[in-house]
């Protein structure tokens, strides 16, 4: 029996990085998702507290979820500017999770800091249902965990927060830092060109 334990053990890490992408079914991910949805909702009072805690889940998964996408799509090489980690979540994290590129990537006009990540209609609301008294619930607090984590880090600390506008929109607000030091470094680059 012992024996038994251990191959099926080694097997398992024996296995390339680099498998091939698996799809998850709509309706396990469906079931699974409005459990953490009913679990978190059943040790919070109020509708931010939800949201805070969804998103504390996101973050954990999107820690794990960078390391294994650097391997497998940037053959481990990270990002390096702003615009750049932007279309990585964008077109392969969001391809990964959902099988589909966002909807759009969009700058603020007032602000070189802040973006905006649209998603008409996110997966993880279309199958959980919101009593009248949490309707400003959205479970995509979620997605802007996952965002947040692979962001912080990528070495770009941001905080994301997701608001009905659009569908859902998750709004990515830079640290002042990161935004000057990617100004640097195309300041660099430019002289550098000339």
């Amino acid at each position: 029996m012992e024996a038994r334990f251990t191959r099926g053990k080694s097997a398992i890490l024996e296995r390339p990085l680099s498998r091939p992408k698996t799809e998850v079914s709509v309706s396990a991910f469906a079931l699974l998702f409005s459990e953490v949805v009913q679990y978190c909702q059943s040790r919070v009072y109020s509708v931010s507290e939800l949201q805070a805690r969804l998103a504390e889940l996101g973050q954990r998964v999107g820690a794990s979820l960078l390391d294994v996408l650097v391997l497998r799509e940037k053959n481990g090489k990270r990002e390096t500017k702003v615009l750049n980690i932007l279309l990585f979540i964008k077109v392969s994290v969001w391809r990964a999770l959902f099988g589909k590129e966002a909807d759009k990537l969009e700058q603020a006009n007032d602000d070189d800091k802040t973006y905006y990540i649209i998603e008409k209609e996110p997966l993880v609301n279309t199958y959980i249902s919101v009593p009248k008294e949490n309707s400003t619930l959205n479970c995509a607090a979620f997605t802007g965990g996952i965002i947040e984590a692979i962001l912080t880090h990528s070495g770009f600390p941001a905080k994301v927060t997701v608001h009905w506008h659009k569908g859902t929109t998750l709004m990515i607000k830079f640290d002042e830092a990161v935004i000057a030091t990617d100004k640097l470094d195309s300041g660099k680059a430019l002289s550098n060109y000339h």
